[in-house]
């Protein structure tokens, strides 16, 4: 069939719009502020045969990309081999089990099978962080689990609704291993209606256009996703790239995780290796296979923003299986740190590699974590428990164009951290101050962003504390002579007194009383350029803005500012300094 751009392009824009009412619809009615509030949660359209991506919602998290649709294959599989009953109209499918192309298992994913007449047609699935799948800590992110049954309940693919209906036997098992269950309920229905949302959204489509027509452009617009990824690729220069990120720790031993990554231009293809990389690991950062490889199709998505989504575009992206190393993890290696901390320094990998070959595409590396805190116990004046998720924003790196974004979304995803207003109007605490990480921003002719300084109180009653965090030992990387950005920094302030956990970003299992406090520092995104090239003007506004002291002028830029000059700069005395320090460097 041959279709018409015009007509391609509003199908295209229809698919879109389908998956981003859905995304509309689940934060609409959810109930937990994760989902509600901060958008952690993805909906997409998978192929009926193979599960690849047709097409996924604007708002909805990249990581989720590839993990969905690896998810949807994996449903599909077992199904074929007899281990789920065969889909029917209306059906839910619950599964959260990472080995089966998920993640952690907060990431709770909903599979509807899609219908015109007897045939099925497609998959409309969506991914929600949940506050609590249960497990040894509130929340999930266990930092020193040696095994998956310690991180919480893991679900294969099970229906849990059946016709349309709420399967009460396998919900109520769900609801006996985990916390505040009472609480789940709005979440589970606000997932369901998003999938209802999405298939009648996708009825009045193919109504409109044609089943076939439809059909037709969505095998087009997987094609045309394939050769556009291919032309960017073939624009780069060729050669062989390599670098180097790292993990502060996983939770237990308390040594880095090295990754490694070799990029090789074939053509039309680009080749991920990800061999030396450190072995599997005890602690809970390991990556089951899934993250990995949605990890390298984000930082791909990042760089090349203009390709479509779609399973076309992922075509060209040759991932050598990791094996023997934490980035393919197998049962039951503990994996909660893996989606929201190690696809990070995944992705800064790919950017570390690619920015030499690409300078006026790749950003130095961001921030590179989500700042998992989860806090969860008993409300007194409420009298009922509670479990808090917080996620927090960090700088992004600076670019050729511009400096980084400072308190903005995670590499991963599109979620915004809650407003504090709602955190505590929800839960028993008090957020004393909430400000940018003053001097976190690495320098460079274009610095890096800078990250987020939150500090809250336990207001009643008793809870305890998690949080599965990263780069607390090393910075986000510069780029082309850029600096590192800070590190992350956490504090526990109880009764009266501070400490600084032993694996700096991870720890669980904190026992909070009221009036207790914990003390969080994001990191700064990293430079990209010389520090000593960056504008006069640039490098005051920051100090005039107390985003650096006058020293970190000094120190990281080379600009002596004085309040006796016009300008606020000492032009005579800067044009030394920065001589110096260049014979020095």
């Amino acid at each position: 069939m041959n279709l018409d751009s015009i007509t391609l392009s509003v199908i295209q824009a229809g698919l879109q719009q389908v998956c981003d009412e859905m995304d509309l619809s689940f934060s609409r009615a959810a109930f937990s502020p994760v989902i509600a509030e901060a958008n952690d949660r993805s909906d997409g359209i998978y192929a009926a045969a193979d599960g690849a991506l047709i097409a996924q919602g604007a708002g909805g998290l990249p990581v989720f990309v590839g993990t969905m649709q690896y998810s949807t294959a994996e449903l599909i599989r077992l199904i074929g081999e007899g281990a789920a009953t065969r889909p029917e109209p209306n059906d839910i499918y619950i599964v959260n089990d990472p080995y089966l192309g998920g993640t952690h298992l907060m990431d709770v994913r909903f599979v509807r099978p899609y219908f015109r007449g007897r045939e099925l047609w497609c998959w409309l699935s969506n991914t929600g962080h949940w506050p609590d799948t249960g497990g040894s800590v509130p929340g999930g992110f266990s930092a020193s689990a040696t095994a998956v049954e310690q991180e919480g309940l893991r679900l294969p693919p099970v229906k849990l609704f059946k016709k349309g209906v709420l399967d009460q036997e396998i919900y109520a098992i769900i609801c006996s291993n985990i916390r505040v269950a009472d609480q789940r309920i709005g979440d589970v229905k606000a997932q369901a209606a998003a999938l209802e949302v999405g298939a009648d959204r996708l009825d009045l489509l193919l109504d409109r256009y044609g089943d076939d027509t439809v059909q037709a452009a969505i095998g087009e617009l997987r094609e045309r996703a394939s050769r556009q990824m291919r032309q960017m690729i073939r624009r780069m220069p060729d050669g062989v790239w390599q670098s180097t990120a790292y993990v502060d720790s996983d939770g237990v031993v308390d040594e880095p995780l090295v990754i490694n990554l070799q990029v090789t231009k074939d053509d039309d293809r680009l080749i991920f290796d990800f061999a030396g990389s450190s072995p599997p690991c005890r602690g809970p950062m390991n990556s089951v296979l899934a993250t990995t490889q949605s990890s390298v199709y984000l930082a791909m998505r990042h760089i090349f923003p203009e390709v479509p989504i779609s399973a076309g575009a992922f075509e060209p992206l040759e991932i050598i299986r990791p094996v023997g190393t934490f980035l393919d993890a197998q049962y039951p290696r503990p994996v909660s740190g893996c989606a929201a901390e190690v696809s990070q320094r995944i992705a800064e990998a790919v950017f570390a590699a690619l920015v030499g070959a690409l300078p006026d595409r790749v950003t130095a590396a961001p921030a590179g974590t989500s700042g998992n805190f989860a806090l969860g116990g008993h409300d007194t004046e409420r009298g009922r428990d509670f479990v808090m998720y917080q996620l927090s924003g960090g700088g992004y790196g600076g670019n050729a164009d511009s400096d980084g974004l400072s308190n903005g979304c995670s590499t991963i995803g599109i979620s915004k951290a809650p407003p504090v207003e709602i955190m505590e109007q929800a839960f028993p605490v008090l957020y004393h101050h909430y400000a940018l990480h003053e001097g976190s921003a690495g320098a460079g002719q274009m610095r890096g962003g800078f990250g987020l300084d939150y500090e809250l109180e336990l207001r009643n009653g008793e809870a305890r504390a998690s949080f599965v965090m990263d780069h607390g030992r090393f910075g986000p990387q510069g780029a082309l002579g850029g600096r590192d950005g800070d590190v992350n920094k956490v504090v526990v302030v109880r009764d009266g007194t501070s400490y600084v956990p032993e694996h700096l970003s991870k720890e669980q299992d904190i026992a909070l009383a009221p009036g207790d406090r914990v003390w969080v520092r994001t990191p700064g995104g990293g430079g990209y350029g010389d520090p000593l090239k960056r504008s006069l003007d640039g490098v005051f506004e920051d100090v005039r803005l107390n985003r650096y002291s006058a020293a970190q002028a000094r120190d990281l830029f080379g600009v002596v500012v004085d309040d006796e000059h016009p300008s606020g700069v000492d032009k005579p005395a800067t044009k030394r300094l920065r001589q110096e320090m260049r014979r020095h460097s």
